[in-house]
């Protein structure tokens, strides 16, 4: 991704003010699994290459993040939150990973947490840091509030040649489902270098706690705003 990298600093609150927008959720959802949320905030920011000071800020946090954490790491409440709920919702965690074990998996497979860009990067810190699941799209492609629902029947994310299987988990503005909840991105609603505004969006189910959820959308945008 190419762009400036760059956050407007006046945009961004400061930890624990300004607190994140709560997505609406499927009534059915929301009585079928008790604390599952997303909440999410959109900043004026773009993607590109990370500046120095957050490649350092990845090398610190790979020498904190060793071998033996990354394996014991499931145990504590919030990996284990989303793992339950993988199972819940019919995922293998052994098998497709949480986000936050994903990254734990890479660090070891690599010995460190590589640079991809700003935006992934700033999606790793936070992740790792928190736990939290995070998800980014192009906020001017998408069309009003975000929210969760199951999909209808014949409904297709755009991009794909197939109709989702009935019932699929989506993360949907309010008029099409933009992401699998825990997969691939409806295309053109990712972040691509034309971008200028990023949502990011943090998914909270049971047992994770909403002071994390505004943590890590706090982390990932102050990691969005360093300057070179």
């Amino acid at each position: 991704m190419e762009g400036s990298g760059k956050l407007d600093p006046g945009t961004l609150p400061a930890q624990g003010e300004g607190a994140p927008e709560s997505g609406w959720i499927d009534p059915a959802l929301a009585e079928e699994f008790p604390g599952l949320g997303l909440s999410y905030t959109t900043l004026a920011a773009r993607s590109g290459r990370s500046p120095r000071p957050v490649k350092l800020q990845l090398g610190r946090l790979s020498d904190r993040f060793h071998g033996a954490q990354a394996v014991t790491m499931r145990q504590k409440p919030i990996p284990w939150a989303y793992r339950v709920f993988f199972r819940h919702i019919g995922l293998d965690p052994d098998e497709q990973p949480t986000p936050v074990e994903e990254l734990a998996l890479e660090r070891i497979k690599r010995g460190r947490f590589r640079s991809e860009n700003l935006l992934d990067d700033a999606l790793a810190i936070a992740i790792v840091e928190t736990s939290v699941a995070l998800r980014a799209f192009d906020a001017d492609r998408l069309e009003g509030r975000l929210g969760m629902r199951p999909s209808a029947a014949e409904e297709r994310l755009e991009g794909r040649p197939n109709p989702l299987e009935t019932g699929t988990l989506v993360i949907a503005d309010e008029s099409r489902p933009v992401a699998v909840l825990f997969g691939t991105t409806a295309e053109g609603r990712g972040v691509s270098p034309e971008t200028e505004r990023i949502t990011l969006v943090a998914i909270r189910v049971g047992g994770v706690p909403e002071i994390a959820v505004e943590e890590a959308l706090w982390l990932a945008a102050t990691v969005l705003s360093t300057e070179s």
